[in-house]
């Protein structure tokens, strides 16, 4: 009898693309059974595996009770999805919890773009992150024998990312037919989010040339910056764990901030996220705020493209909850959230108000963040991503040992034993 051959892994909806499929037939090849539930077209295109796939054509309502029943007639031990938030994942992480199974959640890199999160039981403001502290997290790193990985200084599958999520939708805007009661866990329609995705395609040029154009005017301007990191108003960690119903809400409030302690000399920039696709008036909102608070000279906007060279030059940045804050705090840069991070640790960011923080920044505790990132690099982050074909070998190489594991990562390194990791090498 093969090790695994007791294991039994249901696997929910997954990133765009084929990785959850590649991922399914890693743990087969290991001896455990895999199986998917498609909850639309799109599900169903990326899991060609049609002996294996489940088809749910229900309702939301009736989703929890369809669950249990799956659970007991595969005999289930795993649950595996991208993301905890969305209604049929809440509604599934609560039933496996109520059974005793596993909760695989993959999510987006903390420390992103080099490595995705793998955690059981959550991501982002249910991760068990939020309440380790950072003596906690030393006395972990304490118990093994470790080496501080390093990441290539090129990487990036931002195309594949968007190209797979508009083909996606796509799927599903021609061919849903088989799911009458499928609703996103978005506000827009699918024939919206799919042309959004399209259009977004077609621009990336233009608001290619557009961001180099803006980003080198702050840059050779040779004032004062300090950034504030958007993120997409529709995500799930901006929705799920944020004090803001609308990015024109936070906008408005930092603006305000600004304008009331910051030194006159002074300028605040706006950086969008690089898959911002305009579904919201971001850069309309950042004009509105400036102009309401007579600061227009002194406030910029730049669409997306890469932080490293701004960051340069920052001297701080406030965000909600933002993964690229991580590349804040690396940098010693002061930090200002408002929302559930993971992390938000009293050595990290700041507890000033924000007329406090833009007048004299108190910067974190780099030892402690050096402390944090490495513990973060030992457990739940993982080379590779979802999107390229070589981000997802890479990825694979490690976490379906991880998965099979008996613990999760934290409580792996916590007892000594840590598996080796897959560090990040630049070939030439």
């Amino acid at each position: 009898m093969q090790k695994y051959a007791a294991r039994h892994f249901l696997l929910l909806q997954g990133p765009h693309g084929p990785f959850f499929h590649q991922l399914a037939g890693m743990l087969r090849a290991a001896g455990a059974s895999a199986w998917q539930v498609s909850f639309n077209r799109g599900d169903e295109v990326f899991w060609p595996d049609k002996a294996r796939l489940i088809r749910y054509s229900g309702s939301g309502e009736d989703w929890p009770a369809a669950l249990a029943g799956l659970l007991k007639a595969h005999a289930i031990t795993d649950l595996v999805l991208y993301g905890d938030t969305r209604p049929v994942h809440a509604d599934a992480i609560a039933v496996a919890r109520a059974a005793g199974l596993r909760i695989h959640v993959f999510e987006e890199g903390y420390l992103r773009p080099y490595w995705v999160t793998y955690e059981r039981g959550g991501s982002n403001g249910n991760s068990r992150l939020m309440s380790l502290s950072i003596a906690e997290m030393r006395d972990g790193l304490a118990r093994t024998e470790i080496e501080f990985p390093s990441a290539p200084p090129r990487w990036g599958d931002m195309r594949h990312h968007v190209f797979y999520g508009a083909l996606y939708h796509f799927f599903i805007l021609t061919g849903n037919k088989a799911y009458p009661n499928f609703r996103s866990h978005r506000e827009l329609s699918v024939r919206e989010e799919f042309l959004l995705h399209l259009r977004q395609l077609a621009l990336l040029p233009f608001h290619a040339v557009q961001r180099m154009i803006a980003t080198r005017r702050v840059r050779r301007a040779g004032y004062p910056v300090h950034l504030v990191l958007l993120q997409l108003e529709h995500d799930a960690s901006f929705r799920a764990f944020s004090p803001f119903n609308s990015q024109t809400e936070f906008i408005d409030m930092v603006t305000r901030g600004f304008a009331q302690g910051a030194p006159a000399h002074h300028h605040l920039v706006f950086k969008a996220h690089p898959l911002e696709d305009g579904r919201a008036p971001i850069a309309q909102a950042v004009c509105e705020a400036a102009r309401r608070y007579g600061i227009e000279a002194r406030v910029h906007f730049i669409r997306g493209g890469k932080l490293a060279g701004l960051l340069g030059q920052a001297r701080s940045a406030v965000t909600v909850n933002s993964t690229a804050a991580q590349q804040v705090l690396w940098r010693g840069v002061p930090l200002k959230i408002f929302g559930q991070a993971v992390y938000d640790k009293p050595e990290l960011v700041s507890g000033q108000s924000l007329p406090e923080f833009f007048a004299a920044p108190q910067r974190p505790d780099t030892r402690a963040y050096r402390d944090y990132r490495h513990y973060l690099l030992e457990t739940s982050q993982v080379p590779g991503g979802f999107y390229s074909v070589r981000g997802r070998r890479l990825l694979l190489r490690q976490v379906v040992d991880m998965m099979l594991a008996p613990d999760d990562p934290y409580d792996t390194l916590s007892a000594g034993h840590a598996a080796p990791r897959q560090q990040l090498r630049l070939v030439r």
